[in-house]
């Protein structure tokens, strides 16, 4: 297999594409602005789904599912949120089509314009008023609280401007909705699935994340507040990963959800929201691979190990078959995934290439002679290292080796971050830090219109103010006005 992508110092957007479409990942589809997942893509999706579905279940979440369609009126209810949501989104006007012409050469499908709803339907955007619509019947007293729901689903936002797996105009997702019967209760949740969230890009995606509240500019649509887990991906751009928001009673007031207390007075419910997407895909292709293709984090990858044969005859093949498909069943007991390459019409060496491109964690090869001296050969593809190392006792090698490929690239990732973390005080540092690309904690003087102007002078965005952040007397670097702590800059996707 030749030389497949582009570099990513030559041209790392390109690079980024070619990872996606050549090693399998996800393709453009025919509606503009939308993809296919395509089974090799998926099926990480789905490992990333069973780990964050058993973390939300762990900490006493249920699923559930609501409509896709929204009426109209829902999103009218709660101003903050519709505004922010108004111009992304899609509209239903009518529930039927008709043909018209007489032949086959004039024929064709248009809208029934006696068919227009009585009230415009919202392909969701995101499920709170939907979700709250719903809870006002299901919450009545204390004894109904606290509800904790998720749903896995699929969301719309007309997006202009599209990228595989970072921007789409439809994406899949998760999005937690609970109710509380206090204000503590509620903040504590938001807290709980922050850390849930940092847990999983940490553990699972081998990602170091800054876990912070976003400023109120960049808060979510109707939420009190917005926090958030930042990564930092390989060209130094910030990719946010996951957001945990505190709707206070925003919500429940919108929709009259009320509760009656222990005291049998009746009080508005308080809430939260959360959510990640497919977005994380991206940001498990930008940490972690390199100019040869994809790599995955083993937890994530859904073939840890693959065999490749390495044969000429009939005999060989079948011989080399056995001694696999003994090592497969040790493997499967050990719960290690694998994958015996048997396809014969690809000689080893594209197969290799191939595996390699998809980011498979480790490779083996077996020919006649490792079969004769009891030896196989294990490639790592974090490393692209290969050695000839003893079947015997075999599958406790790759296990361990599999942990040392997790715990690597998680270490490499936070050097990698640390080196492109940047402190500055001065404006004309904070553009040139900007130039390296990174995590940039500098001074603001707390005011949106600041904020507003940094944003349209550089791109950069305060990406968030770190939760813990230490209290550092100083002053803004664009309006030398006070300042009392440092927050984080970076240019992002």
């Amino acid at each position: 297999m030749s030389k497949v992508l582009t570099s990513r110092s030559e041209d790392y957007n390109q690079w980024y594409q070619d990872v996606v479409t050549k090693a399998d990942l996800a393709d453009h589809s025919a509606v503009r602005g939308c993809m296919v997942i395509k089974p090799n893509g998926y099926a990480i999706w789905e490992k990333m789904q069973q780990a964050l579905d058993k973390m939300f279940k762990d900490t006493g979440h249920q699923n559930a599912y609501f409509p896709l369609f929204i009426p109209k009126s829902f999103l009218s209810k709660e101003a903050k949120h519709v505004a922010g949501f108004a111009q992304e989104c899609a509209v239903v006007t009518h529930h039927r089509l008709k043909t018209i012409g007489d032949t086959p050469e004039t024929r064709q499908v248009v809208v029934d314009e006696t068919a227009k709803l009585d009230e415009e339907l919202i392909i969701r955007p995101t499920s709170e008023t939907i979700i709250w619509n719903t809870y006002r019947d299901w919450i009545k007293s204390h004894r109904d609280l606290p509800l904790l729901i998720n749903q896995w689903a699929n969301v719309v936002r007309w997006e202009m401007r599209t990228r595989l797996f970072l921007r789409t105009t439809e994406f899949l997702w998760q999005e937690g909705h609970t109710a509380h019967a206090t204000e503590q209760e509620a903040v504590e949740e938001t807290l709980r699935m922050l850390d849930v969230y940092a847990d999983f890009a940490e553990n699972f995606m081998a990602i170091p994340v800054l876990k912070g509240i976003k400023t109120a500019n960049e808060r979510f649509a109707g939420a009190e507040e917005t926090y958030c887990i930042e990564a930092m991906m390989q060209d130094g751009k910030a990719l946010q990963s996951g957001t945990s928001h505190f709707l206070g009673q925003n919500f429940a007031k919108a929709f009259d959800v009320k509760y009656a207390t222990t005291e049998n007075k009746m009080e508005y419910v308080w809430a939260t929201s959360w959510g990640v997407s497919t977005r994380l895909m991206g940001a498990l292709i930008m940490s972690h691979s390199d100019d040869n293709g994809l790599v995955i984090p083993p937890k994530l990858a859904h073939i840890q190990v693959v065999i490749v044969p390495i044969f000429k005859t009939d005999e060989e093949r079948a011989a080399i078959g056995v001694a696999v498909e003994k090592l497969m069943t040790e493997f499967r007991a050990k719960n290690i995934s694998v994958k015996f390459d048997m396809r014969d019409k690809e000689r080893p060496g594209y197969k290799f290439a191939e595996h390699e491109l998809r980011g498979i964690p480790i490779r083996l090869g077996m020919g006649p002679k490792d079969l004769a001296n009891g030896t196989i050969e294990m490639a790592r593809r974090d490393l692209l290292t290969k050695e000839v190392v003893p079947c015997e006792g075999l599958v406790d090698r790759i296990a361990a080796t599999l942990d040392d490929i997790q715990s690597s690239l998680y270490k490499k990732a936070v050097e990698r971050r640390d080196a492109m973390t940047h402190r500055v005080d001065t404006w004309a540092e904070f553009e040139s830090a900007l130039d390296k690309g990174g995590f940039i904690y500098a001074h603001w003087d707390g005011t949106g219109e600041t904020e507003t102007k940094i944003k349209e002078k550089t791109k950069a965005t305060i990406r968030c103010i770190p939760l813990d952040n230490p209290q550092e007397v100083g002053v803004c670097i664009l309006t030398g006005k006070p300042s009392k702590e440092r927050v984080v800059f970076a240019r992002a996707y």
